[in-house]
Parts: C-alpha cells; structure tokens; sequence
C-alpha cells in the first residue's frame, strides 16, 4: 500500500512506531471475539503496514484444531468481519504467519507445549520474540491461564534472551470489589503491573480518544470547563438490541456491571480529570484515579436515591414488537437483574464541586447511541428574555461515540429575516465526512498500542479498584431490595420515569438523541 493511498487516520503510523518482532498468543481463539474483532485486527493491521515485519499469531484453544483448520477459520472472520474485504495477495502474505496450539487452560503441559512451539518458530526464523498473551476466554479461566503462565515461565522470560512478555485481559475486571482485589492479587503475582494491559475496548474509538484533544488542544473549551459554566454532564451508552443467547450470562451480571462500571466511568474520567503533566501514559492514568477518587458516596435509599434500575418489558423496537426481558430463554423468574442503571454522581474537588454527571445505560431502548453531552449554563436572563420571538436553548457539546462518531454544538442563531429571531442550531463535525468512513476499529489500535507498550488506552490495577468501590456498595444495596424498587420500562423507550426524577430534582432532564 502506497502511501498516497493511506488512510488519513494512519498518517504518522508504521513500522517506525518501534513496535518490535512479536508472536500475539490468544487464549479463546476459536471464540465470538477473536472472530468479530482480534482476528480481522490482525489483518488490518498487516494490510496498513502497522505491524512489525515478524509479527506472528497463535491461537490457543480447548478445540482440537490443525494449524490449516485455524487459518480457515480466520480467513472466514476476515471475510465476514473486516472493515475491508481481503485480497489474495494480503490473505496469501499473511496465513503463513497464523498457527494454532491445542490444550486445556488448566493443564501446565498445555503451556510446556506453548513454550516449546515458540521456541521452535523462533529458531525457525531466527528471530528473538517479544511475547504478547491475549486472555480472551469466560472470567472463570482467567485465574488457571494466568497461574499457568507464571508457574511455566512465558510470563517472565522466554528463552535464554529474556525475551519481554505482556499480556492484555479482556473485562469483566472482577464482579465486584472483593473479586476485583483478587484478580489484582493474581495478575501481580505472576506479572509486572507494567506488563499488563486491562482492555476495555471504548478507549479505543476514535471519539473517546479525540475527548484529550477536545478539551486540551483547543483553548477554547478548557477555560469553561468547569462548575462556573457547566450546568451538568451526561453519559448515555444505550443499546436497542435485548440480550440473545447471552440471557444466561447476562442475569448474572447486569447493566452496571456490563456497561457502568466500566465503559462510563471511563468516559466520566476522561471527561472530568484534571489536565495531565504530559501525554505520558502514567500521567493520564493518574489523573483519570484522582477523579474517580473523589467521586462522593452515593445516596441509597428508596426516597432520593442516586441509582435507578430497571428491567425492561415488551414493546416496540425498531418498528417490530420484541419480548420482555422475563421472557428471554434462561432468566429464571425470580430474576431481579437489571437491563438499565442510571447513576448521578457528584465529584468532591475544585473543579466539579454542585455540578451533577449523570450516566445511564440500558438494553432495548429506542436506539443505539453513545455519546458525552457536556451542558452549559444559561445566559443571564437579560436579553432575549421574550419566549415568543426568542428561542434561547443551553449551550451544549456532544461527544458522539457511536454510531455517526463526531462532535456536536449546540449554539443560538439569529433567524435571517427583518425581525430579530432566535433558534438554537447545531454545527456538527463528523469523522466520516472529514477522514472518511474506513477507519481502524478500536482493537485495531489497542493491540497495537499494546505491542509498541503504549499503556495510555489501557485501565490500570487501582481504576479498576477504585470503580468498583463505587459500585458495589450499590450492587450490595440492590441485592437486599430484591424486587423492591425494580422499575420498569417499555423496550423502545429511553427507560423508567424514575431515571427522568434523578435530573428533575436538579432542574434537568436527559436530552433526547438525534443527530
């Protein structure tokens, strides 16, 4: 690929970005998420000339497969799930670099056998291999892989080079405080807080990653920044699809666990913390911590709680009737799971002191949308005071993260006309009018951050920590209620009337989405 023909988000990407050999071992290699997402990436990358030039893939599984059998089933995930279609030249470059290794995750001979398979590739091709392991199977094997890895030795050193090792785990980080300790514990024992890469895959959309430079880059917005102008700050993460096959897992765990404790306070993060000393990756996690630290306990109760939950009931999606969340195959009756959660927090520091955030998330609403919609304080009531001819709104920045990913302004504009008239109107940027619509997908720059040792993206040990000691005190309250106080909501709505009172009580409400 020239580089004429690149695409304008890869500009200052290549091989030069120092990421060395590297042989990517991934655990669950014949799963959904290796086929939708860390399969095509591998691809991808190859074809924009971002991975190293000894770059190798392994994939890890209990399923009994050949390497020819593995290479079939990547060439049908790039086929069906690439953001491009393969070609034959870039398919016939890259198959000779994909291999398979069978075993049990609880059984060491499993990764004596991985050893020995990458020092045999490594006499192959004469090439000393930096090692990075992806943990994507169930929360229930994390504990054996990662053990298995520190008691063989791929965790350390590999050979007698010391070759480097990372290792990237995919969510949930633990169900709760307790377990994400634990997990902690582990990963720790056997790995470098350094080596480990916790991937929570919003980071790496483009929108999010674009928050920094919104805010920092342009002086125009950090002055306002701040409670003197800012009214409140939404996070919506909704989905209009219900819960599939995955109802099983799913009344396990729930909306806050899925979605809140980790994709919105991610994004409440980055949205609230305090400008970092410099780009460094540590830098920007340590302010991300701070914030999140500073989050106030949660009121609990059932007058004035600052959590609501739901649990939505049959109604119209996407103009097709769709069934409860009760009656999806393996929810057991007594469920009092919830399919929504919205939160309103308050940050405890200079900066945010009065100004609610309220985050929400939910299955089967009325569409799919993610987005960070910072609100602004109204004008004094001095001019423009007549509602007949002015139509005077607040001023708004919307961060859209998916779908149609771009940045919003909500501003008052004169109508043309002889008469002095007000409307609000909105100027919009949009990623794919600018750079196009065949951007690289978030795993795409994750692993690739990841084996260049860019941690920036990636959640540390004590955010992890510090999210889930906000959450779970609500998690420990909503078990002891049970049912009680289990709202509910149309499928196709935006959710319970009690998650419109949590802004009410403030002189808000949730804004609508729309383009």
């Amino acid at each position: 690929m020239t580089e004429e023909m690149r695409h304008p988000f890869l500009e200052g990407l290549s091989r030069h970005r120092g990421a060395p050999p590297t042989i990517i071992v991934i655990f669950g290699a014949s799963g959904d998420l290796t086929r939708r997402k860390l399969v095509p990436s591998f691809y991808n990358l190859d074809s924009d000339n971002l991975l190293p030039t000894d770059c190798l893939l392994i994939g890890c599984g209990r399923k009994p497969l050949s390497d020819k059998q593995f290479r079939q089933f990547a060439r049908e995930a790039v086929v069906e799930h690439s953001r491009r279609s393969p070609s034959e030249d870039g398919w016939n470059r890259l198959e000779g670099k994909i291999f398979y290794h069978t075993g049990g995750y609880d059984d060491p001979d499993t990764y004596q056998g991985l050893k020995s398979k990458i020092e045999q590739l490594e006499r192959q091709n004469s090439t000393h291999y930096h090692i990075l392991f992806y943990i994507s199977t169930p929360p229930a094997v994390f504990k054996p892989i990662l053990e298995n890895l520190g008691s063989s030795g791929l965790s350390r050193t590999i050979g007698p080079h010391g070759n480097y090792a990372k290792v990237i785990v995919e969510k949930p980080f633990g169900h709760d405080l307790a377990s994400a300790r634990e997990l902690n514990r582990i990963i720790t024992k056997e790995f470098e807080e350094k080596q480990v890469y916790r991937i929570d895959h919003y980071l790496g959309k483009e929108t999010v990653q674009d928050l920094l430079v919104q805010r920092f880059a342009n002086s125009i917005f950090e002055p306002v920044w701040n409670r003197r102008f800012v009214d409140c700050v939404q996070i919506t993460v909704a989905e209009d699809l219900g819960v599939g096959s995955r109802a099983g897992y799913y009344d396990q765990s729930g909306a806050l666990r899925d979605m809140i404790q980790n994709h919105t306070m991610q994004l409440l993060a980055l949205t609230a913390m305090e400008p970092p000393v410099s780009l460094d990756a540590e830098a920007i996690r340590d302010e991300k911590v701070k914030v999140l630290k500073a989050i106030q306990p949660l009121t609990l109760n059932a007058e004035g709680s600052d959590a609501v939950r739901g649990q939505f009931t049959e109604g119209i999606v996407d103009g097709r009737k769709v069934t409860s969340y009760m009656q999806a195959p393996g929810v057991p009756n007594s469920s009092f799971t919830e399919t929504y959660a919205a939160l309103r927090l308050f940050i405890n520091n200079w900066r945010w002191q009065g100004v609610p955030f309220y985050l929400r998330s939910g299955k089967r609403m009325a569409r799919k949308m993610s987005e960070i919609s910072v609100h602004f304080k109204r004008p004094p009531g001095v001019l423009f005071t007549e509602a007949d001819k002015f139509d005077v709104a607040a001023n708004t920045m919307v961060l859209r993260i998916q779908p149609d990913e771009g940045v919003m302004l909500l501003l008052n504009s004169k109508i043309p006309g002889l008469e002095t008239r007000t409307q609000p109107v909105k100027m919009h940027f949009r990623y794919a009018t600018t750079f196009g619509s065949n951007t690289p997908e978030a795993y795409e720059r994750l692993l690739l951050d990841a084996m260049t040792g860019d941690a920036t993206l990636f959640i540390r040990g004590d955010e992890t920590e510090t999210s889930w000691k906000i959450m779970t005190p609500i998690l420990e309250y909503w078990n002891e209620c049970g049912k009680r106080g289990l709202e509910t909501y149309f499928a196709g709505s935006w959710g319970p009337l009690a998650a419109e009172r949590l802004l009410w009580d403030y002189g808000h409400q949730w804004r609508r989405a729309g383009p």
